[in-house]
């Protein structure tokens, strides 16, 4: 299937429009959007990719069709990981609850922006050397690797060189002011954090980029199938954030399952690379008879992968136990920090999750809760926030 011009325009507009839309009718107006409204149009993007995908196996046959849909599952599965990251970066912020969406929209057009430069850089170097599939390939590699070392939780993510520099360089305020970007304090302008986590959002995209963009061409070297798997695997990644806020570290296994998946492709782009090698000292130049995965077999590698990962981390008790403990700690840190929203539905909200979370926490077994090594700080911090409660009820 050869994409003319008048396709690409097309998607190019609908995918615009999409992004417009998204923001006049429900990001213009800070809000903070409910469980119903999020697995709405979460379960509508998602509707929308699936509907998209079909339409591209019935025109350009069973092939495209599975490497669109491999391409992005992949894409969406990256996508969800990404959200750990947005999360601890905001929690670092301090973003007001209600601003959150506005941060998250620029995340997605700025990553949208970022991965379709990469993705035309990518298949420019693919073109002109057969050897960069090497390259791709070690580099997914090297993530999967990555992906297997164990994290230091408390790292300020938000806190990079970027910032530090925005920060000795410019005037900042500690303090927001609404969703502005710049504000006056005593007449001079300056920079509020709403910027700055704008730019740290903007600075892990491109580090996002790094990794998706490979992946995704070790599915298919089709630059129409590698942007429209990328384009809507990021269309409704803001209604997920909020969909699945609290259960985003209930998928303790998602980082294995990631780095099997990155690094299958690792292999299968090797493998394609000897199939069309030309590297003179590899076979002497001459191309390497090898297996070569197809796209079919990638497909099921792919979702088997994901499957067993979610359903592991589903029924395991210990990533009930974290879930528990991380959701109780950021819930805790909510209600004490009194700029985390101006809404007092909200607030409310927040504190009766933690005290469910604390009545959980407390039937837990002891080796499970235990295991969790902030889980003596995380039952202060839930001590806190109560006796926070109980002098505003007593104001």
């Amino acid at each position: 299937m050869n994409v003319s011009p008048l396709i690409w325009g097309i998607t190019i507009v609908v995918i615009l429009g999409l992004l417009a839309f998204d923001y006049f009718f429900h990001i213009r107006k800070a809000h903070i959007p409910t469980l119903k409204e999020a697995a709405i149009w979460s379960s509508i993007y998602v509707g929308l990719a699936l509907v998209f995908g079909i339409v591209v196996w019935v025109l350009g046959g069973a092939t495209m069709g599975g490497e669109y849909f491999a391409g992005y599952i992949t894409e969406k599965a990256l996508s969800v990981d990404n959200l750990f990251v947005f999360l601890v970066i905001m929690a670092s912020f301090k973003v007001p609850r209600e601003d959150q969406q506005k941060v998250l929209l620029f995340g997605i057009v700025f990553a949208l922006i970022a991965r379709t430069a990469f993705i035309f850089a990518g298949a420019a170097l693919i073109n002109t050397w057969s050897w960069m599939f090497y390259i791709f390939g070690i580099i997914l590699l090297i993530t999967a690797g990555n992906l297997l070392k164990e994290e230091d939780s408390e790292g300020d993510d938000a806190d990079n060189f970027i910032i530090k520099l925005a920060k000795k360089l410019f005037n900042t305020s500690e303090h927001y002011d609404g969703d502005k970007l710049v504000t006056k304090i005593d007449g001079k302008k300056v920079l509020t954090p709403m910027l700055l986590v704008m730019v740290a959002i903007g600075g892990t995209d491109l580090l996002f980029a790094l990794d998706s963009i490979p992946a995704i061409f070790g599915l298919t070297q089709n630059v129409y199938i590698v942007f429209t798997a990328t384009a809507f695997s990021l269309m409704g990644l803001r209604q997920l954030y909020f969909l699945l806020d609290g259960l985003l570290d209930r998928l303790i296994y998602l980082a294995y399952g990631l780095a099997a998946i990155l690094a299958f492709i690792g292999v299968k782009l090797v493998l394609h690379a000897l199939h069309e090698n030309n590297l003179p000292f590899v076979n002497g130049g001459e191309p390497v008879p090898v297996f070569e995965i197809s796209t079919s077999l990638s497909l099921i590698v792919i979702i088997g992968v994901l499957t067993l990962t979610i359903v592991a981390s589903l029924v395991s008790k210990s990533g009930k136990a974290q879930t528990v403990l991380n959701n109780a700690r950021r819930h805790a840190q909510n209600y004490l920090d009194l700029d985390y929203t101006a809404d007092k539905g909200e607030r409310e909200r927040v504190y009766g999750m933690l005290m469910v979370e604390e009545k959980t926490i407390s039937a837990m077994e002891p080796k499970y809760r235990d295991k969790h090594k902030d889980s003596e700080e995380i039952l202060a911090q839930i001590t806190a926030a109560r006796q926070a409660h109980s002098d505003h009820l007593g104001a």
